[in-house]
């Protein structure tokens, strides 16, 4: 059975950092791009970031590509997501979500395995 676990969320006050982790079971996605979502409450969910499979490309969402970093540890079928000078706006539950593809896209429906999510809540 194939899993994604997050990890890392938690309550932070403005312009720290979080680190969140992903880590998958059940099968290797290391031929996977992977990514992050977010859905804040009232809100559709949004792309964050994705890495593509080899770690060489990387994609943002414009708002936290100067503040966020996506990274990725195929030996340990681990995917990370570090986020620095966190914003109220960037309240949310975040998903992880491994693509059907090798490289970066943005859109969920390429994404078929996704985790349950970890809260985000950053206070001003």
């Amino acid at each position: 059975q194939v899993q994604l676990v997050e990890s890392g969320g938690g309550l932070v006050q403005a312009g720290n950092s979080l680190r969140l982790s992903c880590a998958a079971s059940g099968r290797a996605f290391s031929g996977n791009a992977m990514g992050w979502f977010r859905q804040a409450p009232g809100k559709e969910r949004e792309f964050v970031a994705t890495v593509s499979a080899n770690g060489g490309n990387r994609y943002y969402l414009n708002s936290v590509k100067d503040r966020f970093t996506i990274s990725r540890d195929n030996a340990k079928n681990t995917a990370y997501l570090q986020m620095n000078n966190l914003k109220p706006d960037d309240t949310a539950v975040y998903y992880c979500a491994a693509s059907r593809l090798a490289v970066v896209t943005a859109a969920p429906n390429e994404y078929p395995y996704w985790g349950q999510g970890t809260q985000v809540t950053v206070s001003s």
